[in-house]
Protein backbone atom coordinates (compact mmCIF):
# COMPACT_ATOMS: atom_id res chain seq x y z
CA UNK A 1 0.00 0.00 0.00
CA UNK A 2 1.45 3.34 -0.66
CA UNK A 3 0.35 6.64 1.50
CA UNK A 4 1.37 9.95 2.82
CA UNK A 5 1.84 10.51 6.36
CA UNK A 6 3.44 13.19 8.13
CA UNK A 7 7.64 12.81 8.47
CA UNK A 8 8.24 11.28 11.82
CA UNK A 9 10.78 12.70 14.56
CA UNK A 10 12.39 10.49 17.25
CA UNK A 11 9.48 8.38 18.30
CA UNK A 12 8.45 9.24 22.44
CA UNK A 13 6.93 6.17 24.59
CA UNK A 14 3.74 7.75 26.18
CA UNK A 15 1.47 6.58 28.81
CA UNK A 16 -2.34 8.49 28.73
CA UNK A 17 -4.21 7.73 31.94
CA UNK A 18 -7.06 9.45 33.74
CA UNK A 19 -9.59 9.07 30.96
CA UNK A 20 -11.78 6.62 28.97
CA UNK A 21 -10.26 4.75 26.45
CA UNK A 22 -12.83 3.09 23.93
CA UNK A 23 -10.45 -0.09 23.12
CA UNK A 24 -12.22 -3.67 22.50
CA UNK A 25 -9.28 -5.22 24.41
CA UNK A 26 -10.65 -3.96 27.66
CA UNK A 27 -14.14 -2.27 27.52
CA UNK A 28 -13.36 0.12 31.26
CA UNK A 29 -10.00 1.28 29.75
CA UNK A 30 -8.76 4.74 31.59
CA UNK A 31 -4.94 4.24 29.91
CA UNK A 32 -2.96 3.86 26.59
CA UNK A 33 0.92 2.97 26.92
CA UNK A 34 2.35 4.79 22.98
CA UNK A 35 5.64 3.05 21.65
CA UNK A 36 7.54 3.56 18.76
CA UNK A 37 4.21 4.82 16.63
CA UNK A 38 1.93 2.17 18.06
CA UNK A 39 -0.33 1.06 20.64
CA UNK A 40 1.44 -0.67 23.42
CA UNK A 41 -0.83 -1.37 26.12
CA UNK A 42 -4.82 -1.00 26.98
CA UNK A 43 -5.42 -1.00 30.66
CA UNK A 44 -6.60 0.14 34.21
CA UNK A 45 -5.47 2.85 36.26
CA UNK A 46 -4.59 0.52 38.70
CA UNK A 47 -2.24 -1.08 36.00
CA UNK A 48 -0.76 2.27 34.47
CA UNK A 49 1.09 2.76 37.77
CA UNK A 50 3.93 0.05 36.51
CA UNK A 51 4.45 1.98 33.76
CA UNK A 52 4.83 5.44 34.71
CA UNK A 53 8.43 5.18 35.55
CA UNK A 54 9.85 3.73 32.42
CA UNK A 55 7.84 6.14 29.84
CA UNK A 56 9.17 9.52 28.07
CA UNK A 57 5.98 11.43 28.85
CA UNK A 58 2.80 11.25 31.18
CA UNK A 59 -0.55 12.90 29.81
CA UNK A 60 -3.24 13.00 32.20
CA UNK A 61 -6.13 13.30 30.53
CA UNK A 62 -8.46 14.76 33.33
CA UNK A 63 -11.59 12.17 32.38
CA UNK A 64 -11.56 13.23 28.52
CA UNK A 65 -12.14 10.01 26.11
CA UNK A 66 -9.53 8.63 23.73
CA UNK A 67 -10.95 6.30 20.27
CA UNK A 68 -9.24 5.87 17.42
CA UNK A 69 -8.99 8.85 14.45
CA UNK A 70 -11.44 9.00 12.27
CA UNK A 71 -11.16 7.66 8.94
CA UNK A 72 -12.87 9.88 6.15
CA UNK A 73 -13.02 7.67 3.00
CA UNK A 74 -14.46 10.16 0.60
CA UNK A 75 -12.84 13.49 0.19
CA UNK A 76 -11.67 16.02 -2.48
CA UNK A 77 -9.05 17.99 -0.66
CA UNK A 78 -8.21 20.36 -2.91
CA UNK A 79 -12.06 21.46 -3.42
CA UNK A 80 -12.23 21.31 0.42
CA UNK A 81 -9.59 23.67 0.81
CA UNK A 82 -10.97 25.67 -1.80
CA UNK A 83 -14.19 26.02 0.20
CA UNK A 84 -12.92 26.31 3.76
CA UNK A 85 -10.59 29.82 2.16
CA UNK A 86 -12.88 30.76 -0.72
CA UNK A 87 -16.73 31.49 -1.58
CA UNK A 88 -19.25 28.84 0.08
CA UNK A 89 -22.42 28.99 -1.35
CA UNK A 90 -23.91 26.51 1.18
CA UNK A 91 -25.26 28.65 4.20
CA UNK A 92 -27.11 30.85 1.26
CA UNK A 93 -30.85 30.86 2.08
CA UNK A 94 -32.05 32.30 -1.55
CA UNK A 95 -31.00 32.81 -4.56
CA UNK A 96 -30.38 37.03 -3.85
CA UNK A 97 -28.75 35.78 -0.95
CA UNK A 98 -26.24 33.83 -3.32
CA UNK A 99 -26.30 36.61 -5.78
CA UNK A 100 -24.72 38.81 -3.07
CA UNK A 101 -22.29 36.52 -1.72
CA UNK A 102 -20.76 36.57 -5.27
CA UNK A 103 -20.91 40.33 -5.46
CA UNK A 104 -18.82 40.28 -1.82
CA UNK A 105 -16.65 37.81 -3.06
CA UNK A 106 -15.64 39.40 -6.22
CA UNK A 107 -15.18 42.72 -4.80
CA UNK A 108 -12.83 41.51 -1.97
CA UNK A 109 -11.11 39.16 -4.80
CA UNK A 110 -9.60 41.52 -7.45
CA UNK A 111 -6.40 39.81 -8.66
CA UNK A 112 -7.94 36.35 -9.41
CA UNK A 113 -7.87 35.37 -12.54
CA UNK A 114 -11.05 33.31 -12.04
CA UNK A 115 -13.50 33.06 -9.27
CA UNK A 116 -13.91 29.91 -7.82
CA UNK A 117 -16.90 28.66 -5.15
CA UNK A 118 -19.53 26.00 -4.05
CA UNK A 119 -22.13 24.72 -2.52
CA UNK A 120 -25.29 26.48 -3.87
CA UNK A 121 -28.57 23.86 -3.86
CA UNK A 122 -31.49 25.42 -5.69
CA UNK A 123 -33.62 23.19 -4.48
CA UNK A 124 -33.39 24.72 -1.12
CA UNK A 125 -34.39 27.80 -1.95
CA UNK A 126 -37.84 29.70 -2.71
CA UNK A 127 -36.85 30.23 -6.35
CA UNK A 128 -36.17 26.67 -6.79
CA UNK A 129 -34.13 27.64 -9.24
CA UNK A 130 -30.24 28.28 -9.93
CA UNK A 131 -28.96 31.47 -11.06
CA UNK A 132 -29.05 32.68 -15.01
CA UNK A 133 -25.99 33.33 -16.75
CA UNK A 134 -26.54 36.85 -16.81
CA UNK A 135 -27.21 37.07 -13.46
CA UNK A 136 -23.16 35.52 -12.62
CA UNK A 137 -22.28 37.82 -15.18
CA UNK A 138 -23.98 40.88 -13.52
CA UNK A 139 -22.71 40.10 -10.08
CA UNK A 140 -19.14 39.19 -10.71
CA UNK A 141 -18.42 42.07 -12.58
CA UNK A 142 -18.26 40.33 -16.23
CA UNK A 143 -15.11 38.32 -14.82
CA UNK A 144 -14.77 34.26 -15.43
CA UNK A 145 -16.60 32.38 -12.53
CA UNK A 146 -16.95 28.99 -11.81
CA UNK A 147 -20.05 27.39 -9.39
CA UNK A 148 -20.63 23.94 -9.23
CA UNK A 149 -23.57 22.64 -7.79
CA UNK A 150 -23.22 21.12 -3.81
CA UNK A 151 -23.14 17.86 -5.73
CA UNK A 152 -20.05 18.68 -8.01
CA UNK A 153 -22.25 17.23 -10.71
CA UNK A 154 -23.41 20.34 -12.51
CA UNK A 155 -22.13 23.99 -12.59
CA UNK A 156 -23.51 27.23 -13.45
CA UNK A 157 -20.77 29.62 -15.31
CA UNK A 158 -20.15 33.26 -16.59
CA UNK A 159 -19.78 33.85 -20.28
CA UNK A 160 -16.08 34.62 -19.62
CA UNK A 161 -15.14 31.73 -18.57
CA UNK A 162 -17.07 30.00 -21.38
CA UNK A 163 -14.63 32.04 -23.25
CA UNK A 164 -11.82 30.42 -22.55
CA UNK A 165 -12.83 26.91 -23.65
CA UNK A 166 -13.13 26.83 -26.98
CA UNK A 167 -16.02 24.55 -28.75
CA UNK A 168 -17.67 24.21 -25.00
CA UNK A 169 -21.12 24.79 -26.54
CA UNK A 170 -20.40 21.83 -28.85
CA UNK A 171 -20.14 19.64 -26.57
CA UNK A 172 -22.47 16.61 -24.89
CA UNK A 173 -23.94 18.62 -21.21
CA UNK A 174 -24.03 22.42 -22.55
CA UNK A 175 -27.38 23.77 -22.07
CA UNK A 176 -27.70 27.99 -22.86
CA UNK A 177 -29.63 28.52 -19.91
CA UNK A 178 -29.52 25.35 -17.72
CA UNK A 179 -26.40 23.84 -15.29
CA UNK A 180 -23.64 22.56 -17.39
CA UNK A 181 -23.29 18.86 -16.77
CA UNK A 182 -21.35 15.76 -18.02
CA UNK A 183 -18.46 16.81 -20.55
CA UNK A 184 -19.28 20.41 -20.75
CA UNK A 185 -18.84 20.78 -17.29
CA UNK A 186 -15.77 18.73 -16.98
CA UNK A 187 -14.23 21.15 -19.54
CA UNK A 188 -15.12 24.50 -17.69
CA UNK A 189 -14.02 23.10 -14.27
CA UNK A 190 -10.49 21.95 -16.10
CA UNK A 191 -10.19 25.66 -16.85
CA UNK A 192 -11.38 26.94 -13.69
CA UNK A 193 -8.70 24.97 -12.18
CA UNK A 194 -6.37 25.36 -14.57
CA UNK A 195 -5.92 29.06 -13.34
CA UNK A 196 -5.33 28.44 -9.57
CA UNK A 197 -1.20 28.76 -8.69
CA UNK A 198 0.51 26.34 -7.25
CA UNK A 199 0.41 28.47 -4.18
CA UNK A 200 -3.12 28.63 -3.98
CA UNK A 201 -3.00 24.77 -4.32
CA UNK A 202 -1.12 24.06 -1.45
CA UNK A 203 -3.30 26.88 0.46
CA UNK A 204 -6.11 25.34 0.06
CA UNK A 205 -4.43 21.67 0.50
CA UNK A 206 -3.21 22.48 3.90
CA UNK A 207 -6.58 24.63 5.20
CA UNK A 208 -8.44 21.23 4.49
CA UNK A 209 -5.83 19.04 6.03
CA UNK A 210 -5.97 20.74 9.07
CA UNK A 211 -9.89 21.16 9.54
CA UNK A 212 -9.66 17.41 9.03
CA UNK A 213 -6.99 17.14 11.80
CA UNK A 214 -8.72 19.30 14.42
CA UNK A 215 -12.13 17.05 13.72
CA UNK A 216 -10.03 14.15 15.36
CA UNK A 217 -9.87 12.56 11.26
CA UNK A 218 -6.20 10.85 11.32
CA UNK A 219 -6.80 9.57 7.34
CA UNK A 220 -8.57 10.83 4.14
CA UNK A 221 -9.32 9.01 1.06
CA UNK A 222 -8.82 11.46 -1.75
CA UNK A 223 -10.66 10.49 -4.17
CA UNK A 224 -8.93 12.13 -7.50
CA UNK A 225 -9.31 11.58 -11.24
CA UNK A 226 -9.13 13.31 -14.48
CA UNK A 227 -12.72 14.24 -14.59
CA UNK A 228 -12.39 15.35 -11.33
CA UNK A 229 -9.09 17.25 -10.85
CA UNK A 230 -5.70 16.79 -12.70
CA UNK A 231 -2.01 14.73 -12.11
CA UNK A 232 -0.36 17.55 -10.90
CA UNK A 233 -3.07 18.11 -8.26
CA UNK A 234 -2.86 14.70 -7.07
CA UNK A 235 0.45 14.08 -6.57
CA UNK A 236 1.23 17.96 -4.91
CA UNK A 237 -1.28 16.97 -2.54
CA UNK A 238 0.61 13.52 -1.39
CA UNK A 239 3.88 15.32 -1.77
CA UNK A 240 2.54 17.92 0.68
CA UNK A 241 0.93 14.92 2.87
CA UNK A 242 4.31 13.12 2.98
CA UNK A 243 6.19 16.25 3.58
CA UNK A 244 4.24 18.13 6.87
CA UNK A 245 2.74 17.65 9.93
CA UNK A 246 -1.49 16.44 9.14
CA UNK A 247 -3.68 13.22 8.20
CA UNK A 248 -2.80 10.68 6.31
CA UNK A 249 -3.57 10.79 2.84
CA UNK A 250 -4.52 7.52 0.69
CA UNK A 251 -5.24 8.62 -3.10
CA UNK A 252 -7.02 6.89 -5.66
CA UNK A 253 -7.07 7.68 -9.07
CA UNK A 254 -10.31 7.18 -10.83
CA UNK A 255 -9.05 6.21 -14.98
CA UNK A 256 -10.15 3.03 -16.41
CA UNK A 257 -7.66 0.29 -16.82
CA UNK A 258 -6.94 -2.10 -19.76
CA UNK A 259 -4.35 -4.19 -18.55
CA UNK A 260 -0.54 -4.35 -16.43
CA UNK A 261 0.35 -1.13 -17.73
CA UNK A 262 -2.65 1.29 -17.33
CA UNK A 263 -2.67 -0.11 -13.83
CA UNK A 264 1.13 0.15 -13.84
CA UNK A 265 1.00 4.02 -14.21
CA UNK A 266 -1.55 4.25 -11.69
CA UNK A 267 0.60 3.02 -9.42
CA UNK A 268 3.52 5.44 -10.63
CA UNK A 269 0.92 8.51 -9.62
CA UNK A 270 1.50 7.07 -5.88
CA UNK A 271 -2.58 5.87 -6.05
CA UNK A 272 -3.41 2.89 -4.40
CA UNK A 273 -6.61 2.07 -6.70
CA UNK A 274 -7.80 2.68 -9.58
CA UNK A 275 -11.40 3.63 -8.25
CA UNK A 276 -13.01 6.35 -6.50
CA UNK A 277 -14.86 8.70 -8.51
CA UNK A 278 -14.80 6.46 -11.89
CA UNK A 279 -18.22 7.64 -12.82
CA UNK A 280 -20.81 5.37 -13.52
CA UNK A 281 -23.27 8.25 -13.54
CA UNK A 282 -23.80 11.15 -12.11
CA UNK A 283 -25.76 12.68 -8.88
CA UNK A 284 -29.27 13.11 -8.34
CA UNK A 285 -29.36 16.53 -7.40
CA UNK A 286 -28.25 17.45 -10.63
CA UNK A 287 -31.07 14.95 -12.40
CA UNK A 288 -27.64 12.86 -13.96
CA UNK A 289 -27.66 9.53 -11.44
CA UNK A 290 -28.91 7.16 -14.32
CA UNK A 291 -32.18 5.08 -12.99
CA UNK A 292 -34.29 2.21 -13.86
CA UNK A 293 -37.54 4.18 -14.32
CA UNK A 294 -37.74 8.16 -14.61
CA UNK A 295 -37.38 10.65 -12.31
CA UNK A 296 -40.58 12.16 -11.03
CA UNK A 297 -39.76 15.85 -11.70
CA UNK A 298 -37.98 15.17 -15.27
CA UNK A 299 -39.04 13.12 -17.84
CA UNK A 300 -35.67 10.93 -18.43
CA UNK A 301 -33.68 8.55 -16.63
CA UNK A 302 -30.28 10.40 -16.35
CA UNK A 303 -26.97 10.15 -17.71
CA UNK A 304 -24.74 6.36 -17.79
CA UNK A 305 -21.13 6.70 -18.06
CA UNK A 306 -19.76 3.05 -17.82
CA UNK A 307 -22.10 0.40 -19.01
CA UNK A 308 -21.64 -3.28 -17.55
CA UNK A 309 -19.14 -4.40 -19.94
CA UNK A 310 -16.97 -1.92 -19.04
CA UNK A 311 -17.02 -1.84 -15.17
CA UNK A 312 -15.93 -5.63 -16.18
CA UNK A 313 -13.20 -4.70 -17.98
CA UNK A 314 -12.17 -2.61 -15.65
CA UNK A 315 -12.30 -4.51 -12.94
CA UNK A 316 -10.87 -7.63 -14.39
CA UNK A 317 -7.87 -5.65 -15.82
CA UNK A 318 -7.68 -4.61 -11.99
CA UNK A 319 -7.43 -7.77 -10.31
CA UNK A 320 -5.23 -9.47 -12.34
CA UNK A 321 -2.75 -6.36 -11.97
CA UNK A 322 -3.62 -6.89 -7.82
CA UNK A 323 -4.91 -3.46 -8.06
CA UNK A 324 -8.21 -2.11 -6.31
CA UNK A 325 -11.31 -1.00 -8.35
CA UNK A 326 -13.43 1.17 -7.79
CA UNK A 327 -16.94 2.89 -8.98
CA UNK A 328 -19.06 6.03 -8.78
CA UNK A 329 -22.72 4.45 -8.35
CA UNK A 330 -26.23 6.50 -7.50
CA UNK A 331 -28.83 5.00 -9.23
CA UNK A 332 -30.31 1.80 -9.29
CA UNK A 333 -29.49 1.44 -13.13
CA UNK A 334 -26.11 2.27 -11.94
CA UNK A 335 -25.68 0.17 -9.19
CA UNK A 336 -27.11 -3.02 -12.06
CA UNK A 337 -24.48 -2.27 -14.30
CA UNK A 338 -21.85 -1.86 -11.27
CA UNK A 339 -22.92 -5.57 -9.88
CA UNK A 340 -23.41 -7.30 -13.67
CA UNK A 341 -19.92 -5.90 -14.40
CA UNK A 342 -18.58 -7.86 -11.22
CA UNK A 343 -20.54 -10.56 -11.78
CA UNK A 344 -18.77 -11.24 -15.26
CA UNK A 345 -15.78 -10.26 -14.03
CA UNK A 346 -15.94 -13.16 -10.99
CA UNK A 347 -17.39 -15.56 -13.47
CA UNK A 348 -13.76 -15.30 -15.97
CA UNK A 349 -11.35 -15.02 -13.13
CA UNK A 350 -12.92 -16.91 -10.00
CA UNK A 351 -15.18 -15.31 -7.37
CA UNK A 352 -12.25 -15.37 -4.79
CA UNK A 353 -9.84 -13.55 -6.70
CA UNK A 354 -12.37 -10.95 -7.09
CA UNK A 355 -13.62 -10.78 -3.51
CA UNK A 356 -10.01 -10.75 -2.62
CA UNK A 357 -9.26 -7.21 -4.46
CA UNK A 358 -11.78 -5.73 -2.39
CA UNK A 359 -12.85 -3.17 -4.96
CA UNK A 360 -15.31 -0.94 -3.59
CA UNK A 361 -18.19 1.44 -4.41
CA UNK A 362 -18.93 5.05 -3.63
CA UNK A 363 -21.92 6.43 -2.40
CA UNK A 364 -24.26 3.07 -3.36
CA UNK A 365 -27.72 4.99 -2.80
CA UNK A 366 -30.39 2.90 -4.61
CA UNK A 367 -29.63 -0.35 -3.53
CA UNK A 368 -32.11 -3.07 -4.21
CA UNK A 369 -32.16 -6.55 -2.23
CA UNK A 370 -30.87 -8.00 -5.55
CA UNK A 371 -27.52 -5.46 -5.45
CA UNK A 372 -27.28 -5.82 -1.60
CA UNK A 373 -26.94 -9.42 -2.29
CA UNK A 374 -24.53 -8.76 -4.71
CA UNK A 375 -22.40 -6.67 -3.03
CA UNK A 376 -22.23 -9.40 -0.58
CA UNK A 377 -21.28 -12.33 -2.59
CA UNK A 378 -18.27 -10.27 -4.44
CA UNK A 379 -17.11 -8.86 -1.14
CA UNK A 380 -17.58 -5.01 -2.31
CA UNK A 381 -16.72 -2.09 -0.08
CA UNK A 382 -19.90 0.16 0.09
CA UNK A 383 -18.31 3.69 0.75
CA UNK A 384 -21.31 5.67 1.81
CA UNK A 385 -21.91 9.36 3.07
CA UNK A 386 -24.62 9.23 6.04
CA UNK A 387 -24.79 13.39 5.63
CA UNK A 388 -26.40 12.65 2.48
CA UNK A 389 -29.76 11.29 4.16
CA UNK A 390 -29.09 14.05 6.91
CA UNK A 391 -29.35 16.81 4.08
CA UNK A 392 -31.57 15.56 1.19
CA UNK A 393 -33.53 12.87 2.77
CA UNK A 394 -36.77 12.47 4.46
CA UNK A 395 -40.38 12.82 2.79
CA UNK A 396 -40.04 16.45 2.04
CA UNK A 397 -36.40 16.60 1.27
CA UNK A 398 -34.28 16.89 -2.31
CA UNK A 399 -34.57 12.75 -2.60
CA UNK A 400 -38.51 12.89 -2.66
CA UNK A 401 -38.73 15.66 -5.04
CA UNK A 402 -36.25 13.84 -7.64
CA UNK A 403 -37.86 10.65 -6.54
CA UNK A 404 -41.16 10.71 -5.19
CA UNK A 405 -41.54 9.69 -1.66
CA UNK A 406 -41.65 5.63 -2.17
CA UNK A 407 -38.74 5.49 -3.79
CA UNK A 408 -36.82 8.10 -1.81
CA UNK A 409 -37.34 6.25 1.59
CA UNK A 410 -35.67 3.24 -0.34
CA UNK A 411 -32.43 5.29 -0.46
CA UNK A 412 -29.54 4.72 1.52
CA UNK A 413 -30.08 1.03 3.49
CA UNK A 414 -26.91 1.04 6.00
CA UNK A 415 -29.15 -1.64 8.35
CA UNK A 416 -29.71 -3.95 5.11
CA UNK A 417 -25.81 -3.62 4.15
CA UNK A 418 -25.12 -4.38 7.31
CA UNK A 419 -27.55 -7.11 7.77
CA UNK A 420 -26.27 -8.83 4.74
CA UNK A 421 -22.47 -8.64 5.68
CA UNK A 422 -21.39 -5.55 3.19
CA UNK A 423 -18.47 -4.09 4.13
CA UNK A 424 -19.19 -0.11 5.33
CA UNK A 425 -16.81 2.46 5.08
CA UNK A 426 -18.00 6.20 6.32
CA UNK A 427 -17.10 9.00 4.48
CA UNK A 428 -18.33 12.79 3.90
CA UNK A 429 -17.63 13.41 0.16
CA UNK A 430 -16.40 16.69 1.44
CA UNK A 431 -16.63 19.73 -0.43
CA UNK A 432 -19.99 18.19 -0.83
CA UNK A 433 -21.26 17.80 2.75
CA UNK A 434 -18.70 19.24 4.99
CA UNK A 435 -16.13 17.12 7.42
CA UNK A 436 -18.30 16.15 10.32
CA UNK A 437 -17.43 12.64 12.16
CA UNK A 438 -19.47 12.78 14.93
CA UNK A 439 -22.39 14.64 12.77
CA UNK A 440 -21.91 11.65 10.46
CA UNK A 441 -21.98 9.23 12.75
CA UNK A 442 -25.24 10.81 14.44
CA UNK A 443 -26.85 10.70 10.68
CA UNK A 444 -26.13 6.89 10.46
CA UNK A 445 -27.66 6.15 13.69
CA UNK A 446 -30.54 8.62 12.96
CA UNK A 447 -31.14 7.99 9.35
CA UNK A 448 -34.52 9.76 8.67
CA UNK A 449 -35.65 6.46 6.94
CA UNK A 450 -35.87 4.56 10.70
CA UNK A 451 -35.57 0.79 8.93
CA UNK A 452 -32.11 2.21 7.16
CA UNK A 453 -30.66 3.14 10.94
CA UNK A 454 -27.51 1.29 12.38
CA UNK A 455 -26.55 1.46 15.82
CA UNK A 456 -23.99 4.29 16.79
CA UNK A 457 -21.70 1.46 17.28
CA UNK A 458 -21.89 0.35 13.88
CA UNK A 459 -21.62 3.72 12.55
CA UNK A 460 -18.28 4.71 14.29
CA UNK A 461 -16.69 1.44 13.59
CA UNK A 462 -17.51 2.21 9.88
CA UNK A 463 -15.58 5.67 10.45
CA UNK A 464 -13.09 4.45 12.40
CA UNK A 465 -11.74 0.67 11.25
CA UNK A 466 -14.29 0.68 8.11
CA UNK A 467 -12.09 3.29 6.39
CA UNK A 468 -8.64 1.05 6.79
CA UNK A 469 -10.32 -2.44 6.19
CA UNK A 470 -11.50 -0.43 2.16
CA UNK A 471 -7.51 0.06 1.90
CA UNK A 472 -6.80 -3.70 2.66
CA UNK A 473 -5.65 -2.85 6.16
CA UNK A 474 -7.00 -5.45 9.13
CA UNK A 475 -5.13 -4.55 12.01
CA UNK A 476 -6.09 -0.57 12.18
CA UNK A 477 -8.92 1.66 13.60
CA UNK A 478 -8.82 0.01 16.74
CA UNK A 479 -6.91 0.90 20.22
CA UNK A 480 -5.65 -2.63 20.78
CA UNK A 481 -1.85 -3.53 21.28
CA UNK A 482 0.18 -3.93 18.04
CA UNK A 483 -2.33 -1.16 15.91
CA UNK A 484 -0.72 2.16 14.87
CA UNK A 485 -1.27 4.74 17.27
CA UNK A 486 -3.66 7.15 15.50
CA UNK A 487 -6.25 8.05 17.94
CA UNK A 488 -7.66 11.68 18.65
CA UNK A 489 -8.49 12.55 22.19
CA UNK A 490 -12.38 14.41 23.32
CA UNK A 491 -13.98 16.56 25.64
CA UNK A 492 -17.84 15.01 26.21
CA UNK A 493 -20.36 14.26 28.44
CA UNK A 494 -20.67 11.11 29.77
CA UNK A 495 -20.55 7.90 27.72
CA UNK A 496 -23.52 5.43 27.05
CA UNK A 497 -23.85 2.37 25.35
CA UNK A 498 -27.15 1.66 23.05
CA UNK A 499 -29.83 -0.65 24.10
CA UNK A 500 -29.83 -3.66 21.65
CA UNK A 501 -33.53 -3.76 21.66
CA UNK A 502 -34.25 -0.28 20.87
CA UNK A 503 -30.65 1.09 18.96
CA UNK A 504 -31.64 4.56 19.30
CA UNK A 505 -34.24 5.82 21.61
CA UNK A 506 -32.90 3.87 24.86
CA UNK A 507 -29.33 4.15 26.41
CA UNK A 508 -27.47 2.33 29.49
CA UNK A 509 -24.78 3.90 31.32
CA UNK A 510 -24.24 0.05 32.91
CA UNK A 511 -21.14 -0.63 32.86
CA UNK A 512 -21.77 -4.30 33.06
CA UNK A 513 -22.71 -4.29 29.69
CA UNK A 514 -18.74 -5.26 28.88
CA UNK A 515 -19.07 -2.57 25.70
CA UNK A 516 -17.01 0.59 25.04
CA UNK A 517 -18.93 3.43 25.48
CA UNK A 518 -19.61 6.00 22.80
CA UNK A 519 -21.21 9.92 23.66
CA UNK A 520 -24.83 10.61 23.66
CA UNK A 521 -24.99 11.40 19.82
CA UNK A 522 -29.24 12.17 20.05
CA UNK A 523 -30.12 14.87 17.92
CA UNK A 524 -29.85 17.86 20.04
CA UNK A 525 -27.02 16.57 22.21
CA UNK A 526 -23.79 18.98 22.19
CA UNK A 527 -21.04 16.37 19.51
CA UNK A 528 -17.51 16.29 21.39
CA UNK A 529 -14.70 18.61 20.89
CA UNK A 530 -11.37 17.16 19.67
CA UNK A 531 -8.44 18.27 21.40
CA UNK A 532 -5.98 16.91 20.23
CA UNK A 533 -5.30 14.46 16.89
CA UNK A 534 -2.25 12.12 16.73
CA UNK A 535 -0.85 10.57 13.67
CA UNK A 536 1.12 7.48 14.03
CA UNK A 537 2.14 8.48 17.22
CA UNK A 538 3.14 12.09 15.94
CA UNK A 539 0.54 15.13 17.07
CA UNK A 540 -0.71 16.58 13.97
CA UNK A 541 -3.36 19.00 16.08
CA UNK A 542 -4.10 19.99 19.51
CA UNK A 543 -6.69 22.34 20.40
CA UNK A 544 -4.92 25.95 21.90
CA UNK A 545 -5.32 26.38 25.29
CA UNK A 546 -6.39 22.90 26.62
Amino acid sequence: MTESAAPQSEHRTVLLRGGEVHSPADPFATAMVVERGHVAWVGSEGAADAFAAGVDEVVDLEGALVTPAFTDAHVHTTATGLALTGLDLSGARTLADALALVREHSAAHPGDTVLLGHGWDASRWPEQRPPSRAELDEASGGRPLYLPRIDVHSAVVTTALLDRVPGVTGLDGHHPEAPLTGAAHHAVRAAAHGAITPAQRAAAQRAALRRAASLGIGTVHECAGPDISDEDDFTSLLALAGAEPGPRVVGYWAERVANAKDAQRIRELGAIGAAGDLFVDGSLGSHTACLHTPYADAAHTGSAHLDAAAVAAHVTACTEAGLQAGFHAIGDAALTAVVDGVRAAADALGLARVRAARHRVEHAEMLTPETIAAFAEFGLTASVQPAFDAAWGGDEGMYAQRLGVDRARTLNPYAALLRAGVPLAFGSDSPVTPLDPWGTVRAAAFHRTSEHRVSARAAFTAHTRGGWRAIGRDDAGVLVPGAPADYAVWRTGELVVQAPDDRVARWSTDPRSGTPGLPDLTPGAELPVCLRTVVFGQTVFARPNE
